[in-house]
């Protein structure tokens, strides 16, 4: 089967444009690290899908840099799944940020949330890895916890969302940091070196949270 044009700017599924062509033979060197992290969170609650949260639309994804700009990422609406398999996760090839296309390949089209993904592999190259999340406790601490921040009025998954972690990106001038969307209830990215280094950042994180809250009500 070849290349589909697929446009969706319904809120809540993919507002990209895609060029993606079926393929069942992804590959992913980095698949076992990734898909642990990824089932870990999903026990964790921070991925995953609930009737009462989100319009009831799955939430969560994983990535890891291939060659070059090109990023293996988990399909869309897959959170409800405990469990993924190589079937779940596609290869975004080519990113256009600006102009809010895609081009993909793999069994499934890719998360809601790639065009964000596919802007922070390409704002620095030390970027390996990218966790996005939903964690209300995060969330609603963003501040207290000095994580960077993108404006309210951004919402998630369009050219805006892109260029401003861009612009976060490139001004800590970290390799690793934390992200909370503040357009985008509960959202959470987290990026680093490693999907190990990414999914340790996002645990201590949340610990912090905690130990703020036990502080905060002493």
């Amino acid at each position: 089967m070849g290349p589909q044009a697929i446009t969706n700017p319904k809120e809540g599924v993919i507002q990209y444009q895609l060029e993606f062509e079926i393929d069942h033979d992804i590959d992913c060197p980095q698949f076992a690290k990734l898909n642990g992290w990824r089932s870990y969170l999903h026990r964790l609650g921070l991925i995953g899908q609930d009737p009462v949260r989100y319009d009831g639309l799955g939430y969560g994804n994983v990535s890891h840099r291939a060659e070059n700009d090109a990023f293996v990422i988990s399909g869309t609406q897959t959170g409800h799944l405990p469990l993924l398999c190589r079937e779940h996760y596609v290869l975004v090839e080519e990113t256009d940020v600006q102009h809010n296309y895609l081009k993909a390949r793999g069994p499934i089209p890719p998360s809601s949330e790639a065009l964000t993904h596919a802007a922070l592999y390409l704002a620095s190259d030390h970027i390996q890895s990218v966790i996005h999340v939903h964690s209300p406790l995060l969330w609603q601490r963003a501040s207290q916890l000095s994580f960077a921040t993108t404006p309210e009025q951004i919402g998630y998954g369009t050219p805006a969302m892109a260029d401003a972690v861009t612009r976060l990106v490139q001004k800590e001038s970290e390799e690793e940091g934390v992200i909370a969307m503040l357009g985008h209830e509960d959202g959470i990215i987290v990026y680093g070196s490693d999907v190990e280094v990414v999914g340790a950042r996002l645990l201590k994180a949340i610990m912090e949270a905690h130990q703020f809250d036990e502080h905060y009500f002493k």
